[in-house]
C-alpha cells in the first residue's frame, strides 16, 4: 500500500493525474471530493454527476472548487475535461462515456441505477469502483465477470469495512498464516431499528435516517460481509452469522475464544462480526499456523499462544482511503476487494414486522425488512429473495415477523433490469435462475 503515494506523486510530477468521475454527491461522496481535491497528489475528480445537479455543485463547493461548468452531453463533458474545467451534470452515463476519464466512482447506494452505471462504465472500458455495498453483494459476481471480459478493474473500496478487511486478510495470508475468520466490530445490532428510532442519531451526523438504520438493523454488515466472503471464498457458519455480544470495551484479542472452533477449522473459513468489542469501528482476522516453530515466534511476538491468532486494524476511515482503491485499479490493475467467481454468501430479505398480503416492500433500512447473510447455495436452492431486490416487490401473502421471504412470496416490479441481471448471474453460476426470469 505504501507504494501508492510515490506512484501518485510521479503522476503529479508528470502532469498526468488519475482522472476520476464521481456519480453521487451524498454525505460520503462529498467526503471523497473534499479529500481528493485538497489532499491527494496525482489524482483529480474531473466531473461529478448527481440526480439533482445542485448536489454535485455542493460537493465541489465544499471542497473549495467554485469554477464549474454545467454539461449535459458527452461532447460537452469531453470539452470541459480537455480545458481542465471541472464539470457537473445530471447525466451520469455521460461520465461513463467521456474520453478524459480513467475510473468511475459510483457512490449512490442504488441497485437498479448503480447496475446501469457499472455496465456502462465497463462497456466503455473504464475501471469501476463501487462505494455501493448493496449493489456489489447483489450483482457483484456478474459485474466482475463482465469487467474481466472488458479488461478493466471492478472493485469495492479501501476505507469501507470490506476493503479494510480484505487488506488485512491479504496481509495475514501473505505471512503464511491461514485466515479462518474475517470479522467486523460493531457497536449496535438490533434488527428492529427503523428510521424513527434512528432519526436523532442521523440528524446529529448529517445523515439520512434510513441509511443509519441499515447499519443498526444488521443489513449493512450483512452486505459488507457478503462482499468479503465472495472475495475470499469464505462462508457463514449460520444464517445471520454468530455475532456474539461481549461486555462493552472488551479487547478484540479475546475473539479467539468467541466462535466455535469447528466452524473455523472446517472448510474455507467464515465471515462474522462481534458487538461491543474495542476498537469500535475496527476489523479483525483470526488465523492459524501449523508450524510449531512459527507458533513459537508468534507467541514471542505477543500475538498469543494459539491455536488462533487475532490480527486487527483499529479503524476504517471510509472516504479518506478511497483514493487508494482508485490508484490501485488505474495504476496497478489491482482490485481492493472483488468476487473470486461464484457468490459464496448473499443477503436475504427478512420481515422486520408482520407483513400483509398486498403491501409493497419499502427499501433497505426502512420499516418492513432487514437483511441477513446466508450461504449462496442455500439462497439459490430455497429461492430466497435477495435483500437488494426487495424494494418495490408486492406481497402475495402474509409473512410473519422474522420469517425470510422467497420469490414465491412476492411479485417482482415489472421491467427491472436488476432482476434480469440477477437471473443472468444465477444462470452463469448455478445453471438456473431462482427468480424464474
Amino acid at each position: 500500500m505504501i507504494i501508492l503515494d510515490t506512484a501518485l506523486q510521479k503522476r503529479a510530477a508528470e502532469g498526468k493525474p488519475v482522472r476520476v468521475a464521481m456519480i453521487g454527491a451524498g454525505f460520503m461522496a462529498r467526503g471523497v471530493a473534499l479529500n481528493v481535491l485538497n489532499s491527494v497528489e496525482g489524482m483529480d475528480i474531473v466531473a461529478i454527476s448527481n440526480r439533482h445537479i445542485d448536489g454535485a455543485r455542493r460537493a465541489y463547493n465544499e471542497a473549495g472548487v467554485t469554477d464549474l461548468v454545467e454539461v449535459s452531453t458527452v461532447g460537452q463533458l469531453n470539452d470541459a475535461i480537455a480545458r481542465g474545467q471541472y464539470a457537473i451534470t445530471d447525466n451520469a452515463l455521460a461520465l461513463c462515456e467521456a474520453e478524459g476519464v480513467d475510473a468511475v466512482l459510483e457512490v449512490t447506494g442504488a441497485i437498479e441505477f448503480g447496475a446501469e452505471v457499472a455496465l456502462k462504465a465497463i462497456e466503455n472500458r473504464k475501471h469501476i469502483i463501487l462505494m455501493n455495498a448493496e449493489l456489489d453483494s447483489t450483482l457483484g459476481p456478474l459485474l466482475k465477470t463482465k469487467a474481466d471480459e472488458a479488461g478493466v478493474v471492478f472493485t469495492n473500496v479501501d476505507g469501507d469495512q470490506p476493503g479494510v478487511i480484505v487488506n488485512l486478510y491479504r496481509f495475514v495470508k501473505g505471512m503464511g498464516i491461514k485466515p479462518v475468520l474475517c470479522g467486523n466490530i460493531k457497536g449496535l445490532q438490533d434488527p428492529y431499528r427503523n428510521p424513527t428510532t434512528q432519526k436523532a442519531f442521523a440528524e446529529q451526523w448529517g445523515q439520512h435516517p434510513h441509511m443509519v438504520t441499515s447499519f443498526a438493523d444488521g443489513s449493512k454488515i450483512s452486505f459488507e460481509q457478503a462482499i468479503v466472503a465472495n472475495a475470499t471464498g469464505m462462508r457463514v457458519a449460520k444464517r445471520g452469522m454468530h455475532g456474539p455480544t461481549v461486555e462493552p470495551g472488551t479487547p478484540i484479542e479475546g475473539a479467539v475464544d468467541w466462535y466455535p472452533l469447528e466452524d473455523l477449522q472446517e472448510g474455507p473459513g467464515i465471515v462474522d462480526y462481534v458487538v461491543g468489542a474495542v476498537p469500535n469501528g475496527g476489523v479483525f482476522v483470526l488465523g492459524t499456523h501449523d508450524h510449531p516453530q512459527q507458533q513459537h515466534y508468534l507467541k514471542l511476538y505477543k500475538v498469543g499462544p494459539g491455536p488462533l491468532y487475532c490480527f486487527y486494524n483499529p479503524y476504517h476511515l471510509c472516504h479518506f482511503e478511497v483514493h487508494n482503491t482508485i490508484a490501485r485499479a488505474v495504476l496497478f490493475g489491482d482490485a481492493a476487494v472483488a468476487p473470486l467467481g461464484a457468490p459464496t454468501v448473499e443477503v436475504i430479505t427478512t420481515a422486520k414486522i408482520d407483513l400483509k398480503a398486498g403491501e409493497t416492500l419499502d427499501g433497505i433500512g426502512w420499516y418492513m425488512t432487514y437483511g441477513q447473510a446466508e450461504n449462496a447455495d442455500i439462497t439459490h436452492k430455497d429461492r430466497l429473495l435477495p435483500m437488494g431486490l426487495a424494494e418495490g416487490c408486492k406481497l402475495k401473502r402474509d409473512v410473519p415477523k422474522d420469517q425470510v421471504l422467497t420469490y414465491d412470496d412476492v411479485e417482482l416490479p415489472a421491467g427491472r433490469r436488476c432482476d434480469k441481471l440477477r437471473a443472468e448471474q444465477d444462470r452463469l453460476f448455478f445453471g438456473s435462475a431462482a427468480n424464474g426470469l
